[in-house]
């Protein structure tokens, strides 16, 4: 089988990873207003926000250059999960985390390219706490994330004993 039949099924999570993103991002586009609310439950809303920033607005109120910055950086980022898949072909978990992780990244730049800011909906909350608004494409990024370490530390556990 050839290194691009194996990879396809992670191309293929990447991919529809950056569609439910943009499908769900499109639909809250077209339900709220910017900074209007929907209640779902006792601790879950819709919020329609824009953050020009990246991960808990980090950089948010630069002057614009964040926006092509961050743009680049995630296309590297992109490249160098690609790569690193080719070189992981074997390791379905390592695949699948990298498969989210490069799904996010480009879904998130999408809405760079088009909107200038990365469209943010889900709005956890708790006696009054909010969890800064997110995305699908941030939770892809934060679960590959997630078994990027455990595939680290399962690894490293293997290698010392």
């Amino acid at each position: 089988m050839t290194m691009r039949a194996r990879l396809f099924p992670w191309y293929a999570l990447a991919a529809a990873v950056v569609a439910a993103d943009q499908v769900t991002k499109a639909w809250v586009l077209a339900v709220l207003r910017l900074g209007e609310g929907m209640v779902l439950t006792p601790f879950f809303n819709l919020v329609l926000v824009f953050n020009r920033g990246a991960a808990f607005s980090f950089l948010a109120s630069a002057e614009g250059w964040q926006r092509w910055f961050f743009v680049v950086l995630a296309l590297v980022i992109s490249v160098g999960i690609v790569i690193a898949m080719r070189k992981a072909a074997a390791n379905r978990w390592l695949l699948a985390a990298l498969a989210l992780v490069l799904g996010g990244a480009l879904g998130n730049v999408i809405d760079r390219l088009i909107y200038g800011a990365v469209v943010d909906f889900l709005d956890f909350h708790a006696a009054g706490w909010h969890w800064p608004a997110f995305n699908l494409a941030d939770s892809a990024i934060c679960v590959g994330i997630v078994l990027l370490l455990w595939q680290e530390f399962k690894h490293k556990d293997s290698r010392h004993g």
